[in-house]
């Protein structure tokens, strides 16, 4: 079982596919105030022009209301996110989903966030393709999902630093045909799944060019469905989050990480935040909450969501 790696703030990344893997998931001084949660240009009502201006002359900095910060993720991608039914002192609610609480390490981040902005953090659980259209529309004001920034996403949104940072593996039994791989080739006949909308699913397509006998299954829409197919046999090979990798194989010890000498290409999957265009000094803001957190702490908040996290 691999050791679970170290977690730690990367700079600012590079706009390449892959920085900042789907998500995962979700971007944020100046001194100056925003309100509203769509960009200004496309959603702010003359009002809500009005209102951003006063705050911005108090010198404030916020999002949507300014007192509630509403979180978007599918709150179904452990250890990133996850539904409960029981409140505790690592848990948000979910606006949308009555009596059921939000716990992971985006909640996490997104807590700390919403704290240093002054704020109450609640989830929305929204499937996680509907997030960006979320933060455009108005219907949240953040994204803490697991969220990488894409060039597609980062026309759309803008994006924090990251708060973690992972990469891409496969899975597969351990009696499988393909657990001793190491090259694409080496996959050859293999079915092989990942999460859609998300470049878990994206990232197959670099095995297919390699080796055409592999099939690209229809990806699957949530991890634990990904991880069913597998269990079941529809997929021989699942791609799956590194950082997850050791309480993936203590749930399932019949499950092998793949320890492959050839690599996918851009897979390292910075989690950032995202936020609608327009708020610059929010982002500067969130960056700088984002900046504050002690690397140990991270590390901290990563181990505990990987033992609280459902099997």
């Amino acid at each position: 079982m691999k050791a679970t790696p170290h977690v730690y703030v990367s700079d600012r990344v590079s706009r390449r596919d892959f920085l900042k893997l789907s998500s995962l998931v979700a971007g944020m001084g100046g001194v100056m105030v925003l309100s509203g949660c769509g960009p200004a240009a496309q959603d702010a009502t003359t009002d809500d022009a009005a209102d951003a201006d006063a705050a911005a002359a108090d010198g404030e900095v916020t999002l949507g209301d300014g007192a509630t910060l509403r979180v978007g993720m599918e709150a179904a991608y452990p250890p990133y996110n996850w539904q409960v039914q029981e409140e505790s002192e690592y848990t948000i609610p979910i606006d949308n989903v009555d009596g059921a609480f939000a716990d992971g390490y985006d909640v996490q981040a997104a807590k700390i966030i919403a704290e240093g902005l002054g704020m109450d953090a609640v989830a929305v659980k929204l499937s996680f393709d509907g997030l960006i259209d979320a933060l455009n529309n108005g219907q949240i004001d953040i994204v803490c999902a697991g969220m990488s920034v894409t060039p597609d996403r980062e026309a759309s949104a803008d994006f924090s630093d990251s708060y973690i940072d992972d990469d891409i593996v496969m899975i597969t039994k351990s009696d499988s045909p393909w657990a001793g791989a190491k090259t694409f080739a080496d996959l050859a006949d293999a079915a092989i799944m990942g999460q859609a909308a998300t470049m878990y699913d994206d990232v197959i397509e670099q095995i297919v060019e390699a080796e055409p006998s592999v099939t690209h299954l229809t990806p699957a829409e949530t991890v634990p469905m990904v991880v069913e197919n597998l269990s079941s046999g529809a997929a021989d090979i699942i791609t799956y989050s590194m950082l997850s990798v050791p309480k993936l194989l203590e749930t399932h010890p019949e499950f092998v990480e793949l320890e492959m000498d050839e690599k996918f290409e851009g897979s390292l999957m910075p989690d950032n935040a995202a936020i609608a265009k327009g708020q610059d000094a929010a982002l500067e803001k969130i960056n700088e909450i984002i900046t504050g957190i002690p690397e140990d702490e991270r590390q901290e908040m990563w181990n505990a969501c990987m033992d609280r996290q459902p099997a």
